[in-house]
């Protein structure tokens, strides 16, 4: 759920760069047209930079053709090739290039081609392996389409997914005829809805966030792979509509307290053929959520983590024996979260990660036989990001919140927690992204009030030369007079501090009464209320145009504080979240220019389900909302996140129960919007069916929208999106 809100970031991120504002008759006026379809409001940015393996140069796809620049120039330096060049043997009609990955010595490319989703990670097509020596062009595979092909660290195979299996591609045997291509089968149980090997599940793909199970060794003599045998876990149906009996389909899907897939992780030696199981322990019920080589292609690291996800250790095993060993162990009272970075040393002696064991996301340096060197990183604020370890200078770089919890910095400092230097210079967001040699980072800054700006910088954080600074943009916002977003800070009853973000009408009068509209999100670790662009969209300057003030709450729960602040809510999903947004709608009822009366609130995933709670057990507050793929029931829910932060339903059967919008249906009385894809395969619209049961059965008077085959983004299907927000915005403009 967490990756849910990183969705409604992108959601927002693009109603902020799309979408504009009505307009009083004197000034200029948008179309959702001009919002949706003409992008009148986006802002520009840089993407797809590829760092070269010198790390003095990058390519990036320009049109029709890949091409390679000068860091510190930008200017050109060769065509590494051109979609003219990508014809297939015996077709006249050259493959799309839109995406594409180099083998280590860039003398390959491999390009997918007729992508299909699959979930949100995850995707099949068909790849062709472009060898740039002979200009060739050969077809990975012509057994169908393959899922997360990768070349091996010599670039001679390809390692690749199909029908739950894990292949291998040998690359020479396909010259001079590529139907010559030989094509080892390395995983023969494959089974849909029965054992994956090579890619994940789907729990694991929606909130461990990968998809690509298996690993090349450094040497390429060994793949690392998960087994995924998901016989127990139920299966969850959802129907596809359109044709004369609609598809049923289904997938394993384990809601909180019930059966996880078994997990195996398994060494695959390709000189002798020879498949050989990890030893991860006796227990079965556990996750392995990150799999990672050290630089010696003997040894691969592991994470281990219980049911309950407050215990997690390190292994190493070994590529001979499966052997392992634990070299570091961690327990947290409530939860542990995992995220990318772990680093070994190239002596491999030495290894980095990050923890909250001092209440604070923070780097720490071990030794590999689990001895604490020093903590890297110290203080009242976060480490949300690591860019990479430069060995050669001595150097880490990393993001965090020093400054402020609603601003994040570029940071570099020493192994040994020396010589720290912030890199950026403006406050707001800033993040990084490094050269292979970390001598230059392309570098994006904005604030609440500005679009984003990229430069290239050098590795001291001086800037160099300006990529886009979106001075169209900001022109344009001027041309539309954009309100100013103000930030704002609150006691609680509690004693607890919040921090808020509003924007205020234009024509702001404070002798008049405005109502209040809430966009909130509020699930754990994640913010809404960030000094960033995105944090306030031109959807919510349309609201302020039409005299509605705009506000997001960051309630307990939510990140950039600490573990104290976030894990507070740890058995009780939605109590303090709740009481929170609540006390910030009572904080705001006692301005003279706030109609208290007139307070709602909408969002999306966590966001509609914080939409749902408020509009029930705050009902004395909040007298309008809009809910979009909302959970209404934790127990619906994966396990995975779930039981993070709720342990299992057995367990806490208080929590789930008092904590579910359901069961609080009859105290609602105001004007709800509830809003689902009928194919959500993340959050199920089971969830929005027992809530309109519940409302039904309370007798309360409430208004839907469901899309049918859409999913949680509910953008599947023709004109989907703009028929939704069009929805929601005749629904607000005449309800609050």
């Amino acid at each position: 759920m967490k990756s849910q809100f990183i969705y409604l970031f992108l959601f927002s991120l693009m109603a902020t760069t799309s979408m504009g504002v009505f307009a009083q008759a004197e000034e200029k006026t948008i179309t959702l047209e001009d919002i949706f379809k003409n992008r009148k409001f986006a802002s520009k940015g840089v993407y797809g930079i590829h760092s070269m393996k010198d790390g003095n140069y990058f390519c990036q796809l320009k049109n029709d053709s890949l091409n390679v620049y000068e860091y510190a120039t930008g200017n050109y330096d060769r065509t590494v090739v051109t979609a003219r060049q990508l014809v297939p043997a015996g077709d006249t009609v050259p493959i799309s290039l839109q995406g594409f990955e180099f083998s280590d010595d860039e003398t390959k490319l491999l390009i997918p081609t007729d992508e299909e989703p699959i979930y949100r990670r995850s995707s099949r097509a068909f790849y062709y392996v472009y060898d740039l020596k002979d200009n060739k062009l050969m077809p990975l595979s012509k057994n169908g389409k393959q899922r997360l092909a990768t070349f091996s660290p010599d670039g001679s195979k390809v390692a690749f997914v199909r029908d739950n299996n894990l292949f291998i591609t040998n690359i020479p045997s396909c010259a001079p005829d590529p139907a010559s291509c030989t094509e080892s089968q390395v995983t023969t149980d494959g089974k849909v809805n029965e054992v994956i090997n090579g890619a994940t599940d789907w729990v694991y793909e929606e909130e461990f966030e990968f998809s690509q199970a298996f690993s090349w060794s450094p040497d390429g003599n060994t793949i690392a792979y998960y087994r995924f045998d998901e016989t127990k876990v139920k299966e969850y149906q959802l129907t596809y509509y359109g044709e004369l009996y609609p598809e049923q389909y289904k997938y394993k899907y384990p809601k909180a307290g019930e059966d996880n897939s078994v997990v195996g992780i398994f060494f695959y030696d390709l000189k002798n053929k020879k498949t050989t199981q990890v030893d991860i322990g006796k227990e079965t019920d556990i996750y392995i959520p990150r799999i990672k080589w050290t630089t010696d292609p003997s040894t691969l690291a592991l994470y281990r983590m219980n049911r309950h996800q407050n215990k997690l250790e390190l292994l190493l095993a070994d590529v001979g024996t499966g052997g392992s060993k634990v070299i570091y162990s961690e327990e947290n009272r409530y939860y542990i979260e995992i995220n990318d970075f772990w680093y070994f040393f190239k002596d491999n002696e030495r290894f980095l990660l990050t923890s909250e064991k001092d209440g604070f996301r923070h780097l720490y340096l071990y030794k590999t036989d689990g001895t604490l060197v020093c903590q890297v990183t110290r203080g009242p604020w976060e480490v949300n990001n690591v860019y990479g370890v430069d060995e050669r200078n001595g150097l880490i770089y990393y993001a965090s919140t020093e400054r402020s919890p609603l601003e994040t910095d570029v940071y570099r400092i020493e192994p040994d927690g020396m010589n720290k230097q912030r890199l950026s210079i403006h406050p707001g967001s800033n993040s990084a992204e490094f050269s292979n040699n970390f001598r230059w980072y392309i570098g994006r800054w904005s604030d609440v009030n500005t679009p984003p700006y990229w430069a290239v910088y050098n590795s001291t954080g001086k800037e160099v030369r300006v990529l886009q600074d979106n001075s169209k943009l900001i022109a344009t916002m001027k041309e539309y007079h954009f309100s100013k977003a103000e930030f704002f800070n609150f006691k609680t009853s509690d004693g607890i501090d919040l921090n808020g973000v509003m924007i205020k009408p234009p024509d702001f009068d404070p002798e008049k009464k405005y109502p209040v509209l809430f966009t909130i999100y509020g699930g754990p670790g994640s913010q809404t209320v960030l000094n960033s662009w995105g944090t306030i969209s031109s959807w919510n300057q349309l609201w302020a145009r039409h005299g509605i003030i705009v506000v997001s709450v960051d309630n307990r729960g939510t990140g950039g504080r600490g573990e104290a602040f976030k894990k507070c809510t740890y058995l009780q999903l939605g109590k303090y979240e709740t009481q929170d947004q609540i006390e910030a709608a009572k904080y705001l009822g006692t301005f003279a220019y706030v109609d208290k009366s007139r307070m709602g609130m909408w969002g999306w995933s966590f966001g509609g389900y914080l939409t749902l709670s408020s509009l029930t057990r705050g009902a004395d507050y909040f007298s309008f909302g809009i809910a979009v793929a909302p959970v209404t029931n934790w127990k619906y829910y994966d396990n995975i996140y779930t039981e993070r932060f709720m342990r299992t339903p057995k367990e806490n059967n208080e929590g789930y129960e008092t904590n579910s919008p359901v069961n609080h249906a009859s105290e609602f009385k105001g004007k709800l919007l509830l809003i689902c894809g009928m194919a959500d395969d993340n959050v199920h619209p089971q969830n929005s069916y027992d809530m309109v049961t519940a409302l039904v059965a309370a007798n309360k008077t409430f208004e839907s929208q469901f899309y049918p085959n859409s999913n949680h983004g509910i953008y599947s299907g023709k004109n989907t999106t703009f028929h939704l927000y069009t929805r929601m915005t005749d629904f607000i403009l005449k309800n609050l």
